[in-house]
């Protein structure tokens, strides 16, 4: 079994036989540092940030223990801090445990059991308060997450919406059978719009909270559905859909969520097609060799920024306002992606299009 990693301390006392008498007392049982001054002791904190537990003695040359915690307190929060004091000094220590700048003291002159115990217990409330730390963090990442989503919904939906109620409102008030036909046009998009946002958020919710279900996976099966819906799609626009798929191999994976993937990034390809030309393509190449899968998706559309390649996962983020999207397609991409342990490459140019690059291992 392996060793579990020893607490890292940092003991700061300015009596050079104190020093070696507690490394040479601890050694064994902790990852000891010492320190003889309080200046050493900030550059040891600077350069081992996993220091767990700090000991200082109260009596230093240039501040006492209690104001060096004190000073250290809000750039080195997580180690925990110790005092080492005489009864000459117990107000001071008092007044700083109930400001929470120490977590407990030692009295001087401090027994082995006396140190262990310190260390231990100072620990075990180490790990306690950096847990608290991480969850206090990814519960502000949610917030900020949850807020960003609750905008976008609202402003997504409400949009498609509008436009519904406005061209119903032009027909209500209109006689002419050519105007009435474009605002249906109008209305159709406005539905599809709304459509696809819904889709996308179903989505995002199957890979927040869905397992995996692993099978076997039969990409010509995978991709049936996918090429006869954009097939269509494609001789309505005039873009030139082509799938090849070559699997001589068996590949397990989660069906759902290679299906997340492949449709967001054939339906960004499709999206982001530029108007002005003929000979629109979108390829889509899946190959499976070797316990991976690559699945490539390119098209010859209005391409990306390249300030943007970075930032086009991110929830809600759009790299162009010339379509309108959700903002959720490639992050949910990114997201089943992550649980599939895949990657994704992408590469650009604008005005000429877009290749996506994603390799995914076998499970």
């Amino acid at each position: 079994m392996e060793k579990p990693e020893r607490i890292r301390v940092l003991y700061i006392d300015d009596e050079i036989n104190n020093l070696n008498g507690f490394k040479a007392s601890f050694r064994l049982d902790y990852n000891v540092m010492i320190a003889s001054d309080t200046a050493d002791a900030l550059v040891m904190l600077e350069k081992h940030p996993d220091i767990r537990v700090i000991l200082c003695d109260q009596r230093m040359p240039t501040q006492t223990g209690v104001q060096f915690f004190e000073q250290i307190r809000s750039q080195h929060p997580l180690p925990i801090r110790v005092l080492i004091t005489g009864y000459t000094d117990i107000e001071s220590v008092i007044d700083s445990i109930n400001k929470g700048n120490i977590f407990r003291y030692i009295k001087k002159p401090w027994t082995d059991t006396d140190v262990k115990s310190a260390i231990e217990e100072s620990n075990k409330f180490y790990i306690a308060n950096s847990l608290l730390t991480l969850k206090n963090e990814e519960l502000e990442k949610a917030y900020l997450e949850l807020d960003k989503f609750a905008y976008s919904v609202t402003h997504d939906m409400r949009g498609p919406l509008m436009s519904l109620l406005g061209a119903i409102d032009i027909s209500k008030n209109s006689d002419d059978i050519s105007e009435i036909k474009d605002t249906l046009g109008m209305m159709e998009k406005s539905v599809q719009k709304l459509d696809d946002f819904i889709k996308s958020i179903h989505e995002y919710y199957s890979l927040k909270r869905g397992q995996l279900q692993i099978s076997e996976i039969n990409f010509k099966e995978v991709v049936a559905d996918l090429y006869d819906l954009y097939s269509i799609a494609g001789k309505l626009e005039h873009i030139n859909f082509t799938v090849n798929v070559v699997q001589n191999d068996l590949f397990r994976s989660d069906a759902v969520f290679l299906k997340i993937i492949l449709n967001n990034l054939v339906a960004n390809a499709f999206k982001f097609q530029r108007h002005d030309i003929v000979g629109k393509i979108v390829d889509l190449n899946i190959t499976v060799h070797k316990g991976n899968v690559e699945l490539i998706v390119r098209d010859n559309g209005i391409g990306i920024k390249n300030e943007y390649v970075n930032d086009i996962f991110k929830m809600f983020f759009r790299a162009t306002s010339s379509e309108i999207g959700s903002g959720f397609g490639l992050y949910n991409v990114k997201d089943a992606l992550t649980k599939l342990n895949g990657e994704i490459f992408v590469t650009s140019t604008l005005n000429e299009g877009t290749t996506f690059k994603v390799i995914i291992p076998s499970k």
